[in-house]
C-alpha cells in the first residue's frame, strides 16, 4: 500500500508540475483521492511525515541568525499579528454561532479563540519550501518571514506547555550546556568531510536534539531548531543543509499525503473550510498593515505578507490537542485540516505571481510606506560600476574575483544575503547588499554607468524577472546569465538575455583551456 500511496502523490505532483502548478498541491490532492478511496494514514507514512519535519526545522536552524528574532519587525510584528487576527477569527466564529450554523452551534467564545489561534499559525513547511524554491531564504522578506515562522512556534510550544499542564522536568535546564558545546560540534561537523557521513551527521544532529528535549519534556521539534542554530554561521553548515535538501523533500511528501489521509470531510465541513479559506486575503491585508507600520518597505511587507498568508501544520496540532483535552470536537481537526490544505494551494499558485503583481501595483503600495525606511532597507548606490555580478554564489564569486583582476572597482557583486555581504565586504571586496528582484531598486538607483549585468541566480525565472525589470527601469546595457541545463538557454535568450553560459558545458570548456595553457607552459621550460 505503501508503495501505491508514493505512486499516486508522484502522478498528481507531475500532473500538477506539467499545468504549472507546484508539486506540493498534486502531493495534497493524492492524500485526498486516497483518503476518498479508502486508505488512511499508517504508522510509516506518519514516521516519515515527522521526519521530514524535524529534518527541515533542523535546516532552518542551520541558516539562522538569533539577531533577527530580536528585530522589532520580527517579535512585535508576531505578536501583533497573532493578537488581531484572533480576535478577528473569534468575531467571525461569534457571529456564524449567532445564526446558529451547523458546527458553530454550540462554540463558546473560548473555543472560539482557540480555533482563531490555530489559524494564526502560518506553514512551516509551505513557506520554507516556496523560498527555497524561489532562491529567496535570504532575502529581506524571506528572512523576516522564517524570524515570524520561529516566533510562532515558541508560541506553539508555549501553548502545549500552558494547554497540557505539564511543565516541562527540571532538567530541562541543563539544555543550557548545549551553548559551551557548540564549537565541539562544528569541530565534529568539520571532520565528517564531504561524503556519505555529512548528511548522516545532520540527522544525528537533529535526531538527537530532538529526543534530548523530549526527554525533558520540551517539544522535540523545538530541539532540532535549536541543535541547528548552535551549528549555523560557517560554510560547512551552508554545505551540510545542502546535503539534506533532498532528504528533507522526499519526506515531507509523506507529511503532505498525510493532511489528505487525516480524515474524510462532509460536504459542509468542506464548505466551511473554503469559507476559512476565503479569509486568507484578510491575514495578508493584517500581515502588509502591521509591516508598513513597523517601517519595511512596502515590498518587503507585500511579499512577507503573500509568503505568510496560509495556515499551518502547528494549527493541526493546536486543535488535535484540544481534541484530545475535549476542548473542541473531533470535526474541527478535520475543518481546519481541510483549511491548511487549501490554503497551501492558495499560497503556492499565488506566490508564484507575487513579484509581477507588487511591479503592476508598486505605485499604489508605496502609499502605505513609511516616509524614512530602516537603516537596513537603504537602497544601495552604483557610483562608478560598469559592471555587476548580481547573484554572490561560487559562481557568482568566481566570476567576479576574474573580472576584479582585469577591471578593479568598476565590478561590483550584489547579493540579497546581507551576512554572505559582510564577509566578502570584509575581505576588502567590492560588494553590496542588495535583491535583484526588487523593482523599486532598478527605478530608484542609477544605472546610466552600467555595461553588462552578470546573473549568477539560482533559476531561470529569477534571472527573466530581473532582465525584464532591467529593461524596464532603462538599461540599455548587456545582459548574461547562467543556466544549468540545456533547455533553460533558450527561454533565456527569448526573455531578453544577450549571452546564456551553460554551467556544465561552457565550464568543460573553460577547464579544457585551462589544461592546454598548462601544456604551453610545460612546452616553454622544456624547450
Amino acid at each position: 500500500m505503501d508503495f501505491f500511496l508514493i505512486l499516486v502523490a508522484f502522478l498528481c505532483g507531475f500532473a500538477c508540475k506539467f499545468i504549472h502548478l507546484p508539486p506540493l498541491v498534486g502531493f495534497l490532492t493524492a492524500g485526498f483521492v486516497m483518503n476518498a478511496l479508502g486508505f488512511s494514514a499508517n504508522d510509516t507514512i506518519e514516521t516519515i511525515a515527522n521526519l521530514g519535519i524535524t529534518i527541515m526545522l533542523f535546516t532552518i536552524g542551520l541558516k539562522l541568525n538569533i539577531a533577527d528574532l530580536a528585530k522589532r519587525e520580527v517579535w512585535l510584528g508576531s505578536i501583533g499579528h497573532c493578537a488581531v487576527w484572533v480576535m478577528i477569527i473569534a468575531g467571525f466564529i461569534s457571529l456564524l454561532t449567532s445564526i446558529s450554523l451547523p458546527y458553530f452551534v454550540d462554540l463558546d467564545i473560548k473555543q472560539a479563540a482557540l480555533i482563531g489561534f490555530a489559524f494564526s499559525f502560518s506553514s512551516t513547511v509551505c513557506v520554507v519550501k516556496i523560498l527555497e524554491e524561489s532562491g529567496e531564504g535570504k532575502t529581506r522578506h524571506g528572512k523576516v518571514a522564517i524570524g515570524i515562522l520561529v516566533m510562532q512556534d515558541i508560541f506553539a510550544v508555549l501553548f502545549l506547555v500552558f494547554a497540557t499542564g505539564k511543565l516541562p522536568s527540571i532538567y530541562a535546564f541543563a539544555l543550557f550546556l548545549l551553548i559551551p558545546f557548540a564549537p565541539l560540534f562544528k569541530r565534529l561537523l568539520k571532520e565528517a568531510g564531504h561524503g556519505e557521513l555529512l548528511p548522516l551527521c545532520g540527522f544525528v544532529f537533529a535526531l538527537g536534539g530532538y529526543y534530548l528535549f523530549e526527554s525533558v519534556g520540551v517539544k522535540g521539534d523545538l530541539g532540532a531548531l535549536i541543535l541547528g542554530v548552535l551549528l549555523a554561521g560557517n560554510s560547512k553548515s551552508v554545505e551540510l543543509s545542502k546535503s539534506l535538501l533532498s532528504f528533507k523533500d522526499l519526506f515531507l511528501i509523506c507529511f503532505f499525503l498525510s493532511i489528505g489521509l487525516t480524515a474524510l470531510p462532509t460536504p459542509e465541513m468542506a464548505l466551511i473550510a473554503l469559507g476559512f479559506t476565503l479569509l486568507l486575503p484578510v491575514k495578508f491585508a493584517l500581515f502588509f498593515i502591521l509591516f508598513t507600520k513597523l517601517r519595511l518597505r512596502a515590498r518587503t511587507s507585500f511579499l512577507t505578507g503573500a509568503v505568510m498568508s496560509n495556515y499551518s501544520e502547528f494549527g493541526l496540532i493546536v486543535a488535535a490537542l484540544a481534541v484530545s483535552l475535549q476542548l473542541l470536537s473531533a470535526d474541527w481537526l478535520v475543518i481546519i485540516a481541510l483549511s491548511v490544505s487549501f490554503s497551501f494551494v492558495i499560497t503556492s499558485v499565488f506566490y508564484r505571481r507575487s513579484h509581477d503583481i507588487y511591479h503592476e501595483s508598486n505605485h499604489l503600495m508605496h502609499g502605505y510606506q513609511h516616509p524614512v525606511p530602516l537603516a537596513e532597507d537603504i537602497y544601495p548606490s552604483f557610483n562608478s560600476v560598469e559592471v555587476l555580478v548580481l547573484g554572490m554564489g561560487r559562481v557568482g564569486t568566481g566570476a567576479f574575483r576574474a573580472l576584479s583582476g582585469e577591471l578593479g572597482n568598476a565590478v561590483c557583486g550584489m547579493d540579497a544575503d546581507e551576512e554572505k555581504v559582510a564577509r566578502l565586504q570584509h575581505n576588502k571586496l567590492n560588494a553590496i547588499h542588495g535583491d535583484g528582484e526588487n523593482v523599486d531598486l532598478w527605478e530608484s538607483a542609477d544605472i546610466s554607468t552600467l555595461k553588462l549585468v552578470l546573473l549568477a541566480l539560482p533559476s531561470i525565472e529569477d534571472s527573466a524577472n530581473v532582465t525584464n525589470q532591467l529593461r524596464n527601469a532603462g538599461y540599455k546595457g548587456k545582459v548574461a546569465a547562467i543556466a544549468r541545463y540545456e533547455d533553460e538557454v533558450k527561454p533565456l535568450l527569448e526573455k531578453g538575455v544577450d549571452h546564456v553560459f551553460n554551467f556544465f558545458t561552457d565550464a568543460g570548456l573553460g577547464f579544457a583551456e585551462e589544461s592546454l595553457d598548462i601544456l604551453k607552459q610545460q612546452s616553454k621550460i622544456t624547450t
